[in-house]
């Protein structure tokens, strides 16, 4: 942690929360994340080594509490204690202030489509889905040409790096950096469609509820309401 050597409650708070990946970490553990390879997971381009010093860090900090269950096998998680907590309203503002004067296109080097695959897994809307299974595939171009599936049930949500024998029932076919900022709020779900080339095709009840499976960004109500403003860009 950097020493800024000031008697002050806002240098004492960037000693703790000031290192990169911290504030993220924090992120991902306030909408619930608990596990390390969950974190790992959706911060890829942290290490493993450099995510175990922030995590003791933290847990040094008394920001996150480490919780070792036996049952069966030993199993780990991660907990933001009250002061963990009580960092809720400091990621809200920052989402709010990047939303309205930080968040333009994103940068090749910004478009991950696995991250997106992982991100779309743990918002899928369970209630929503059919009471069959539901498999999507993503064809992605532009930046990235890669495909991914999502095996959707209510029991379980898994993301598939090759196909998994099963018949699709919705093709997506979207450029990434598009499907990127319908996930973030950017552009709205039917825009993209009118607009912006996405195309969603297969069973035709599943296309229509396809949006409704997903919870979509937690980022995307701020980004939305900065859209919604007079003078947005």
């Amino acid at each position: 942690m950097s020493k800024y050597g000031q008697y002050c409650p806002v240098a004492r708070a960037l000693e703790i929360l000031g290192d990169r990946w911290t504030l993220l970490i924090i992120r991902d553990m306030l909408t619930g994340t608990r596990h390390f390879n969950e974190l790992k997971r959706g911060l890829p381009g942290l290490s493993t080594g450099l995510l175990s010093k922030r995590l003791r860090q933290l847990e040094y900090a008394g920001i996150v509490e480490k919780r070792v269950f036996e049952s069966g096998r030993q199993s780990t998680e991660y907990h933001l204690t009250p002061a963990g907590q009580a960092l809720e309203p400091v990621i809200g503002a920052l989402l709010g202030w990047g939303a309205a004067w930080a968040f333009g296109d994103p940068s090749p080097d910004e478009l991950d489509p696995l991250l997106l695959m992982w991100w779309m897994h743990d918002h899928v809307d369970r209630a929503q889905l059919p009471d069959r299974r539901v498999v999507i595939q993503f064809d992605f171009h532009g930046a990235k040409t890669e495909t991914y599936w999502l095996v959707l049930a209510r029991e379980d949500v898994t993301v598939c790096l090759t196909d998994p024998g099963y018949e699709v029932d919705v093709l997506v076919d979207a450029d990434l950096a598009v499907f990127f900022k319908v996930w973030l709020g950017r552009i709205d779900y039917r825009e993209a469609i009118s607009e912006y080339g996405l195309r969603v095709t297969g069973v035709p009840r599943l296309t229509r509820a396809f949006p409704r499976w997903f919870t979509w960004s937690p980022a995307a109500p701020a980004v939305r309401a900065v859209r919604a403003q007079p003078d947005a860009v």
